[in-house]
């Protein structure tokens, strides 16, 4: 019996340390390059360091951790290539949501719009740079899952886990989240009143200021269709 216990209560404990870890990553706490330690993050959680050692190998896999044995592990920094590809991809998926979305007639529009407007007013009361985060996926899940296309859904919600620390950056601070939560507005409102092409405007510009706020310069663009120029 006190052999099953123990097997019970370790995944918690490294549960525990992967979401602590986790979450400093994504609130800026731990920055590209910082070294980590398990000894210390073991002692800030009161456990041992395994199961430390278990939620690096973790972190490590989703792309937010390098880990040294005997070392640490290392914040992998995200490059300037690695957020202008994911946002690319956002930009791919999204507008052919909002695309699919308008070809489902104006009542789905309209009453897309009008959730997406609700979204936003709960989003204005995310104080906290986890709470503009998670209101944020809500309201970009609910965009693209207005596409009805299931397919579509889980691969953007994959690329949603692969993307957080550049949607963190992009909320980091009072400014930045306000921001966020205007340009989210501004979508719902184009599409709630009837103007979809405005709304396919907004969200590119959106996801480019994203880019701007996550510290990066250019804009997530489409190549041209196959056949054409990119001028015309």
């Amino acid at each position: 019996m006190r052999h099953n216990a123990c097997m019970t209560t370790q995944p918690k404990a490294a549960d525990r340390a992967y979401a602590h870890i986790r979450e400093s990553l994504l609130d800026g706490v731990y920055t590209s390059g910082d070294l980590l330690s398990e000894g210390t993050v073991a002692a800030d959680l009161g456990i041992s360091r395994t199961p430390v050692r278990e939620a690096f190998q973790r972190l490590q896999n989703e792309g937010f951790l390098r880990v040294y044995p005997k070392r640490g592990a290392v914040v992998v920094p995200v490059g300037p290539e690695d957020a202008h590809g994911v946002l690319q991809a956002r930009l791919l998926l999204e507008l052919f949501a909002l695309d699919a979305l308008v070809a489902r007639g104006a009542e789905a529009v309209r009453e897309t719009g009008r959730a997406l407007l609700r979204d936003c007013e709960q989003e204005q009361q995310g104080t906290t740079p986890s709470g503009a985060r998670e209101l944020g996926r809500t309201f970009h899940c609910r965009l693209v899952g207005s596409a009805g296309n299931p397919v579509v859904a889980g691969l953007y919600e994959t690329l949603w886990n692969q993307q957080e620390r550049i949607a963190a950056a992009a909320t980091a601070g009072s400014a930045h989240a306000a921001q966020d939560v205007a340009e989210h507005a501004a979508i719902a409102t184009a599409l709630h009143e009837q103007r979809p092409a405005e709304a396919r405007r907004l969200l590119a510009d959106h996801l480019a200021a994203v880019l701007h706020r996550s510290g990066f310069s250019g804009r997530p663009s489409l190549p041209p269709e196959a056949g054409t120029s990119a001028s015309a």
